[in-house]
């Protein structure tokens, strides 16, 4: 076992390092061009290859906006689900329900993508006006994602709350805590770093989603938080744009890499966030 596990380890860091010196070789060459500098890639809000602006605030600002929608939508539900499953739902129940919210994660990003465009986005037009909501936006592509990443959290976050000993729930019984307060106010805290972890995790996943942007949030870069307009996120544009007829060895399509490089570098802090949180806020029990 431990030599599998080293195997695994060694693995691990040899695709991560392959990753991040392909990326970066490419990377390399975008910023090595007279055109690029660093003070104009992450100060400014015009993302414009042909046009000479490389602002990549203006595709940040898409990805952190259908990101926070998102979790919006997964962290509450997620937990809802978690805490209902764990503390509420007998053992039939569960395994009846567990595996129908996981369906969704089975369920292909395309799909979802196309979900969020003919389905989600014509009732929020409905719902908030025409005038407001365009064909493509943030907020339909966000809410879809929250769905997308629900099973993810709400799975880990159950398995977490699972973890905690019997004992903890029967002293805040004993204590004359009602069954939610146990949940909320000792089980809940008690598994506090694997929902975070599972939390954490949702965000790299949504960070990290390509199809439903590419589909339901708009193909144009632009800096806005404003989740009824249309925006582009950093994956949306990779998938754009590597989509064409892009020649090899142009700025435009060493840009690509440079995005790809910096989302890289976002999911491995967040991953990194998540294994600090975990081994921070642990909760060893004999």
């Amino acid at each position: 076992m431990e030599a599998l596990l080293f195997i695994v380890g060694v693995l691990t860091v040899f695709i991560t390092i392959s990753i991040v010196l392909t990326l970066g070789d490419q990377a390399l060459l975008f910023f090595n061009d007279p055109a690029v500098t660093l003070a104009e890639f992450f100060g400014t809000t015009q993302w414009q290859p042909q046009a000479g602006q490389f602002g990549i605030w203006a595709l940040v600002s898409a990805t952190l906006t259908t990101s926070v929608v998102a979790l919006l939508v997964a962290v509450p539900l997620g937990l809802a689900a978690a805490l209902y499953l764990s503390e509420y739902a007998s053992p039939r129940v569960r395994d009846i329900l567990k595996p129908l919210l996981e369906v969704l994660a089975g369920i292909p990003t395309v799909v979802y993508g196309y979900f969020a465009l003919l389905f989600v986005t014509p009732i929020l037009r409905t719902l908030l006006g025409a005038d407001r909501v365009g064909v493509y936006n943030m907020l339909s592509a966000g809410l879809v994602m929250g769905i997308m990443i629900l099973p993810l959290i709400s799975s880990m976050s159950e398995d977490a709350l699972s973890a905690v000993p019997r004992s903890l729930r029967e002293a805040a019984y004993a204590m004359g805590a009602t069954r939610l307060e146990a949940s909320v106010q000792v089980v809940l805290p008690a598994a506090l770093s694997g929902v975070g972890a599972a939390v954490i995790l949702g965000v790299s996943r949504a960070v990290g989603e390509t199809m439903i942007v590419a589909i339901a949030s708009g193909a144009g870069p632009n800096f806005s938080f404003n989740p009824l307009e249309a925006a582009e996120t950093m994956t949306g544009h990779i998938a754009r744009i590597s989509g064409g007829d892009l020649p090899y060895g142009t700025l435009d399509y060493s840009s690509l890499f440079a995005i790809a490089l910096m989302l890289f570098l976002v999911t491995l802090v967040l991953n990194l966030i998540s294994q600090w949180f975990v081994a921070k806020f642990r909760e060893q029990y004999e």
